[in-house]
C-alpha cells in the first residue's frame, strides 16, 4: 500500500473512494501539512498502491487493510476525513478503534445498507452488472466519464488533472477493484448494516459534516441521516458542489477541517 505522510502534528487521515487516490487530498494537505500531520493511503488496487488481480477488492477487506495499516502507525487523537467509499472503510476503523480517534469530518459517503432503495439498487445492478463492468474494465469508464460527470463544475477536473485519475487506472487489469466496488453497494449490505448498528461508538467525537449540493450520488436525505446521527456536528453546505469535495472546495474544506482539530 502506496501512502502520503507530510506534516507533523495531530494526525489527519484521508480516505479515498472509487476510482480517486489520495492525489484527491493533494490541496488540503497542502493547506494542513504545516501545523498536522497528514496521512492518505491509496487503497488496494488504486493510485499507486499494488493492483493484484487476484485479490477480492470488498470493501469489507478493503476495511482490514486500511485498519492493519492505520495500526501499525500507532496513530492516537486522529481525526479521519472520509468520502465515498472511504467513508464505510474508514470510519470502520473509528468503530473499532475509538480510543484512537478525536474527530471525523465526513463528506459525500454513507455507512448503511441501501438494499431497499431503488436509486441504489439500480445502480449497482447495472454498473455492478456484467455491461457495467465491462465498461469499467475496458473503456475506464469510472475514472473517464463517471468522475467527469461527478463534478459539480466539471470546468475544474481540468484535461491536467484528469490525466492523474486516469493514470492511475491505465489497464483493464488495474482496473479489477474500481470494477468491484459498484457492484457492493448492494452486495455489502450486510456489513454496511453492521456499521450503522454500531453507529453509537461514534458518538464521542467532533464531527464536521462537509457536503457537496450538487452530488449525483449522495443526496440530501443521506445528508440529513448523517445529521440525525450527530446533532451536535457543524455542517458545511457547498451549493454548486459536487461528489469530490477535496477536489472541488479544497481550501475551504482545510479550514474547516482546522477549525475542527483547534
Amino acid at each position: 500500500m502506496h501512502y502520503v505522510d507530510q506534516g507533523e502534528g495531530r494526525p489527519i487521515v484521508f480516505v479515498h473512494g472509487n476510482p480517486t487516490w489520495s492525489f484527491q487530498f493533494r490541496n488540503v494537505i497542502k493547506d494542513l501539512q504545516g501545523s498536522r500531520r497528514c496521512i492518505a493511503p491509496d487503497q488496494l488496487g488504486f493510485g499507486l498502491s499494488d493492483k493484484p488481480t487476484s485479490y477480492s477488492y470488498r470493501p469489507v477487506d478493503q476495511a482490514r487493510n486500511i485498519s492493519a495499516f492505520l495500526d501499525s502507525l500507532d496513530l492516537h487523537d486522529a481525526t479521519l476525513v472520509v468520502g465515498d467509499w472511504g467513508g464505510p472503510v474508514g470510519l470502520s476503523w473509528a468503530l473499532d478503534h475509538p480510543d484512537r480517534v478525536s474527530c471525523l469530518a465526513i463528506t459525500n459517503t454513507w455507512m448503511w445498507s441501501v438494499r431497499d432503495d431503488w436509486y441504489y439498487r439500480a445502480f449497482s445492478g447495472f454498473m455492478g452488472g456484467p455491461f457495467g463492468r465491462r465498461l469499467i474494465r475496458h473503456r475506464n469508464f469510472f475514472a473517464g466519464s463517471f468522475l467527469r460527470r461527478a463534478y459539480g463544475d466539471r470546468a475544474k477536473l481540468t484535461p491536467s488533472i484528469h490525466r492523474h485519475y486516469l493514470a492511475a487506472l491505465a489497464t483493464p487489469d488495474d482496473r479489477t477493484g474500481s470494477a468491484v466496488y459498484p457492484r457492493e453497494i448492494i452486495g455489502s449490505s450486510d456489513w454496511l448494516q453492521s456499521l450503522w448498528d454500531r453507529r453509537s461508538g461514534l458518538s464521542g467525537n467532533k464531527v464536521l459534516i462537509a457536503w457537496g449540493m450538487s452530488d449525483i450520488a449522495f443526496r440530501d436525505k443521506e445528508l440529513e441521516r448523517w445529521e440525525s446521527l450527530f446533532p451536535d456536528r457543524t455542517t458545511v453546505r457547498y451549493a454548486g458542489c459536487g461528489h469530490f469535495v477535496a477536489e472541488e472546495r479544497p481550501h475551504e474544506l482545510a479550514e474547516q477541517i482546522a477549525l475542527l482539530t483547534a
